[in-house]
Protein backbone atom coordinates (compact mmCIF):
# COMPACT_ATOMS: atom_id res chain seq x y z
CA UNK A 1 0.00 0.00 0.00
CA UNK A 2 1.28 3.39 -0.70
CA UNK A 3 2.50 5.66 1.82
CA UNK A 4 0.31 8.82 2.47
CA UNK A 5 1.49 11.98 3.01
CA UNK A 6 -0.53 13.65 6.22
CA UNK A 7 -0.99 17.06 7.29
CA UNK A 8 -2.16 19.05 10.53
CA UNK A 9 -3.49 22.33 11.37
CA UNK A 10 -1.99 23.51 14.62
CA UNK A 11 -2.24 27.23 14.12
CA UNK A 12 -3.67 29.20 11.23
CA UNK A 13 -4.10 32.95 12.54
CA UNK A 14 -1.52 35.90 11.54
CA UNK A 15 0.25 38.36 13.38
CA UNK A 16 -1.04 37.43 17.08
CA UNK A 17 -2.59 34.36 18.85
CA UNK A 18 -6.11 35.54 19.68
CA UNK A 19 -7.46 33.35 22.18
CA UNK A 20 -11.49 34.84 21.73
CA UNK A 21 -14.39 33.02 21.73
CA UNK A 22 -15.17 34.34 18.22
CA UNK A 23 -12.08 32.71 16.62
CA UNK A 24 -11.62 29.70 18.01
CA UNK A 25 -14.08 27.98 15.22
CA UNK A 26 -11.04 28.44 12.72
CA UNK A 27 -8.57 28.54 15.45
CA UNK A 28 -6.48 31.51 17.31
CA UNK A 29 -2.67 30.22 17.41
CA UNK A 30 -0.43 31.71 15.07
CA UNK A 31 1.33 29.46 12.46
CA UNK A 32 2.25 25.56 12.60
CA UNK A 33 1.66 22.63 10.57
CA UNK A 34 2.73 19.54 10.50
CA UNK A 35 3.35 17.13 7.58
CA UNK A 36 4.02 12.94 8.32
CA UNK A 37 5.30 10.98 5.31
CA UNK A 38 6.09 7.04 5.72
CA UNK A 39 8.28 6.61 8.49
CA UNK A 40 10.18 9.72 8.77
CA UNK A 41 10.05 11.85 11.62
CA UNK A 42 7.35 14.58 11.62
CA UNK A 43 7.77 17.83 9.62
CA UNK A 44 6.66 21.40 10.99
CA UNK A 45 6.65 24.10 8.92
CA UNK A 46 6.69 27.54 11.24
CA UNK A 47 6.84 27.84 15.12
CA UNK A 48 3.99 30.07 15.98
CA UNK A 49 2.20 29.58 19.12
CA UNK A 50 0.00 26.34 18.00
CA UNK A 51 3.93 24.79 18.02
CA UNK A 52 2.88 24.40 21.93
CA UNK A 53 0.11 21.75 21.27
CA UNK A 54 1.88 20.00 18.70
CA UNK A 55 4.65 19.66 21.29
CA UNK A 56 2.76 18.13 24.08
CA UNK A 57 1.10 16.34 21.27
CA UNK A 58 4.40 14.47 20.31
CA UNK A 59 5.45 13.68 24.12
CA UNK A 60 2.45 11.69 24.52
CA UNK A 61 2.50 9.97 20.95
CA UNK A 62 6.44 9.34 21.11
CA UNK A 63 6.71 9.06 25.33
CA UNK A 64 10.53 7.53 24.96
CA UNK A 65 11.43 10.37 23.07
CA UNK A 66 12.09 10.93 18.89
CA UNK A 67 13.27 13.87 16.34
CA UNK A 68 11.69 16.28 14.14
CA UNK A 69 12.43 18.80 11.50
CA UNK A 70 10.84 22.38 12.12
CA UNK A 71 11.14 24.64 8.75
CA UNK A 72 10.79 28.26 9.15
CA UNK A 73 9.52 30.21 6.75
CA UNK A 74 11.17 33.99 8.31
CA UNK A 75 12.11 34.58 11.62
CA UNK A 76 8.83 37.48 12.55
CA UNK A 77 7.58 37.00 15.98
CA UNK A 78 4.23 34.98 15.04
CA UNK A 79 6.44 32.44 13.45
CA UNK A 80 8.82 31.27 16.09
CA UNK A 81 6.85 32.38 19.18
CA UNK A 82 5.97 28.48 19.94
CA UNK A 83 9.41 27.58 20.07
CA UNK A 84 10.46 28.18 23.81
CA UNK A 85 7.27 26.62 25.16
CA UNK A 86 8.19 23.25 22.92
CA UNK A 87 7.98 20.54 25.14
CA UNK A 88 10.55 18.35 23.53
CA UNK A 89 12.92 20.96 23.73
CA UNK A 90 13.77 20.55 27.09
CA UNK A 91 14.27 16.48 26.62
CA UNK A 92 17.70 15.36 26.87
CA UNK A 93 15.49 11.99 23.68
CA UNK A 94 14.69 14.53 21.48
CA UNK A 95 16.49 15.69 18.75
CA UNK A 96 15.43 18.78 16.83
CA UNK A 97 16.44 19.70 13.47
CA UNK A 98 16.18 23.40 12.80
CA UNK A 99 15.77 24.29 8.63
CA UNK A 100 15.49 28.38 7.06
CA UNK A 101 16.42 29.56 3.57
CA UNK A 102 19.51 31.16 5.96
CA UNK A 103 23.13 29.85 6.94
CA UNK A 104 23.02 27.91 10.09
CA UNK A 105 24.27 30.40 12.06
CA UNK A 106 22.27 32.89 11.14
CA UNK A 107 18.92 30.98 12.13
CA UNK A 108 20.53 29.75 15.42
CA UNK A 109 20.81 33.33 16.50
CA UNK A 110 17.77 34.34 15.09
CA UNK A 111 16.02 31.92 17.33
CA UNK A 112 18.17 32.17 20.33
CA UNK A 113 17.80 36.22 20.74
CA UNK A 114 13.85 35.76 21.84
CA UNK A 115 15.14 33.37 24.45
CA UNK A 116 17.87 35.70 26.43
CA UNK A 117 17.16 38.18 29.09
CA UNK A 118 14.97 40.18 29.48
CA UNK A 119 12.65 38.55 26.98
CA UNK A 120 12.81 34.71 28.49
CA UNK A 121 14.02 33.45 31.41
CA UNK A 122 15.55 30.21 30.10
CA UNK A 123 18.14 30.83 27.01
CA UNK A 124 18.18 28.59 24.24
CA UNK A 125 21.71 26.83 25.54
CA UNK A 126 20.16 25.58 28.32
CA UNK A 127 17.54 23.51 26.77
CA UNK A 128 18.85 20.02 26.85
CA UNK A 129 17.35 18.42 23.43
CA UNK A 130 19.53 17.58 20.92
CA UNK A 131 19.35 20.58 18.51
CA UNK A 132 21.22 21.13 14.94
CA UNK A 133 20.77 23.81 12.16
CA UNK A 134 20.54 23.33 8.70
CA UNK A 135 20.01 25.56 5.38
CA UNK A 136 17.32 24.83 2.92
CA UNK A 137 19.05 25.53 -0.74
CA UNK A 138 17.33 26.26 -3.64
CA UNK A 139 18.09 22.59 -4.51
CA UNK A 140 15.45 21.96 -1.38
CA UNK A 141 16.33 19.09 0.92
CA UNK A 142 15.24 15.05 -0.35
CA UNK A 143 14.41 12.62 2.53
CA UNK A 144 13.59 8.74 2.00
CA UNK A 145 10.86 9.74 -0.82
CA UNK A 146 10.17 13.29 0.05
CA UNK A 147 11.52 16.83 -1.45
CA UNK A 148 11.42 19.79 0.36
CA UNK A 149 11.28 23.03 -2.01
CA UNK A 150 12.28 26.39 -1.09
CA UNK A 151 9.71 29.09 -2.84
CA UNK A 152 10.84 32.60 -2.87
CA UNK A 153 7.90 34.97 -1.59
CA UNK A 154 7.51 38.69 -1.20
CA UNK A 155 7.68 39.92 2.49
CA UNK A 156 9.46 42.88 4.52
CA UNK A 157 12.77 41.41 5.43
CA UNK A 158 12.25 38.23 3.25
CA UNK A 159 9.99 35.32 3.74
CA UNK A 160 9.91 31.52 2.09
CA UNK A 161 7.10 29.34 1.10
CA UNK A 162 7.68 25.14 0.42
CA UNK A 163 6.74 22.68 -1.93
CA UNK A 164 6.66 19.37 -0.38
CA UNK A 165 6.03 16.21 -2.71
CA UNK A 166 5.69 12.60 -1.77
CA UNK A 167 4.24 9.81 -2.66
CA UNK A 168 2.74 11.22 -6.20
CA UNK A 169 1.14 14.16 -3.96
CA UNK A 170 2.06 17.87 -3.57
CA UNK A 171 1.54 20.56 -0.82
CA UNK A 172 2.07 24.04 -1.02
CA UNK A 173 2.57 26.35 1.97
CA UNK A 174 2.98 29.45 0.86
CA UNK A 175 1.90 32.21 3.94
CA UNK A 176 3.65 35.70 4.73
CA UNK A 177 3.85 36.88 1.00
CA UNK A 178 2.28 39.91 -0.81
CA UNK A 179 1.35 39.66 -4.02
CA UNK A 180 2.65 42.44 -6.52
CA UNK A 181 5.70 41.66 -7.32
CA UNK A 182 5.52 40.05 -10.63
CA UNK A 183 8.77 37.94 -10.64
CA UNK A 184 7.80 36.36 -7.46
CA UNK A 185 4.72 35.91 -8.32
CA UNK A 186 5.61 34.04 -11.37
CA UNK A 187 7.54 31.78 -9.18
CA UNK A 188 5.09 30.96 -6.84
CA UNK A 189 3.08 30.51 -9.44
CA UNK A 190 5.19 27.95 -11.55
CA UNK A 191 6.41 26.19 -8.01
CA UNK A 192 2.33 25.74 -6.79
CA UNK A 193 1.15 24.32 -10.61
CA UNK A 194 -0.16 20.96 -10.30
CA UNK A 195 -0.10 20.81 -6.22
CA UNK A 196 -2.42 19.15 -4.94
CA UNK A 197 -3.13 21.71 -2.24
CA UNK A 198 -2.03 25.29 -1.86
CA UNK A 199 -2.05 26.99 1.45
CA UNK A 200 -1.81 30.75 0.81
CA UNK A 201 -2.00 34.06 3.01
CA UNK A 202 -5.13 35.73 2.77
CA UNK A 203 -4.96 37.61 5.76
CA UNK A 204 -6.92 40.82 4.01
CA UNK A 205 -10.09 41.35 1.98
CA UNK A 206 -9.20 42.91 -1.11
CA UNK A 207 -10.62 46.86 0.66
CA UNK A 208 -8.68 46.05 3.47
CA UNK A 209 -5.30 45.77 1.84
CA UNK A 210 -5.86 49.35 -0.12
CA UNK A 211 -4.38 50.62 3.09
CA UNK A 212 -1.69 47.60 4.00
CA UNK A 213 0.13 47.78 0.88
CA UNK A 214 3.60 47.14 2.19
CA UNK A 215 2.76 45.37 5.18
CA UNK A 216 3.68 41.59 3.75
CA UNK A 217 0.42 40.01 3.06
CA UNK A 218 -1.98 38.81 0.38
CA UNK A 219 -5.65 38.68 -0.19
CA UNK A 220 -8.23 35.84 -0.37
CA UNK A 221 -9.02 37.04 -3.94
CA UNK A 222 -5.61 36.67 -5.21
CA UNK A 223 -5.42 33.26 -3.64
CA UNK A 224 -8.52 32.16 -5.62
CA UNK A 225 -6.72 33.57 -8.88
CA UNK A 226 -3.76 31.76 -8.27
CA UNK A 227 -5.07 28.49 -7.45
CA UNK A 228 -6.90 28.64 -10.66
CA UNK A 229 -4.15 29.98 -12.74
CA UNK A 230 -1.72 27.09 -11.11
CA UNK A 231 -4.25 24.35 -11.53
CA UNK A 232 -4.06 22.91 -8.28
CA UNK A 233 -7.00 20.98 -6.55
CA UNK A 234 -7.56 22.64 -3.24
CA UNK A 235 -7.07 26.14 -1.96
CA UNK A 236 -6.94 26.47 2.12
CA UNK A 237 -6.72 30.27 3.32
CA UNK A 238 -4.42 31.08 6.16
CA UNK A 239 -3.21 33.40 7.95
CA UNK A 240 -6.59 34.56 8.98
CA UNK A 241 -6.58 38.08 10.26
CA UNK A 242 -6.47 38.54 13.86
CA UNK A 243 -9.50 40.73 14.27
CA UNK A 244 -11.34 38.60 12.04
CA UNK A 245 -14.40 36.21 13.60
CA UNK A 246 -15.40 32.80 12.60
CA UNK A 247 -17.91 34.37 11.01
CA UNK A 248 -15.57 36.88 8.94
CA UNK A 249 -13.11 34.34 7.86
CA UNK A 250 -16.55 31.98 6.54
CA UNK A 251 -17.79 35.24 4.64
CA UNK A 252 -14.49 35.62 2.99
CA UNK A 253 -14.32 31.76 2.12
CA UNK A 254 -17.96 31.88 0.57
CA UNK A 255 -16.82 34.87 -1.67
CA UNK A 256 -13.36 33.27 -2.89
CA UNK A 257 -15.31 30.01 -3.73
CA UNK A 258 -17.08 31.67 -6.15
CA UNK A 259 -13.84 32.17 -8.16
CA UNK A 260 -12.41 29.41 -7.30
CA UNK A 261 -15.13 26.43 -5.81
CA UNK A 262 -12.62 23.97 -3.98
CA UNK A 263 -11.80 26.62 -1.25
CA UNK A 264 -11.75 26.37 2.27
CA UNK A 265 -10.73 28.27 5.50
CA UNK A 266 -7.68 26.75 7.54
CA UNK A 267 -9.13 25.27 10.67
CA UNK A 268 -6.83 24.17 13.82
CA UNK A 269 -7.00 20.53 14.37
CA UNK A 270 -7.66 19.84 10.55
CA UNK A 271 -6.27 16.63 9.40
CA UNK A 272 -5.92 15.27 5.97
CA UNK A 273 -4.03 12.06 4.49
CA UNK A 274 -3.02 12.05 0.55
CA UNK A 275 -2.96 8.74 -1.20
Amino acid sequence: MPEQLEMRFWGVRGSIPTPEAANLGYGGNTSCVEFRYGGLPPMIFDGGSGLRQLGLALEREFPSGGECRIFFTHFHWDHIQGVPFFSPMYRPDWAIRFCSSHEPEVLETSLAEQMRPPFFPVTMPAKRAVRSHEQVDGNGLAMDGVRVRPILLHHPNGSIGYRVDAGGHSIVYATDHEHGDAATDRGLTEQAAGADILIYDAQYTPDEYESRRGWGHSTWERGAHLARQAGVQQLVLFHHEPLRSDEGVSAIVKEAQAIFANTIGATEGWHVSLG
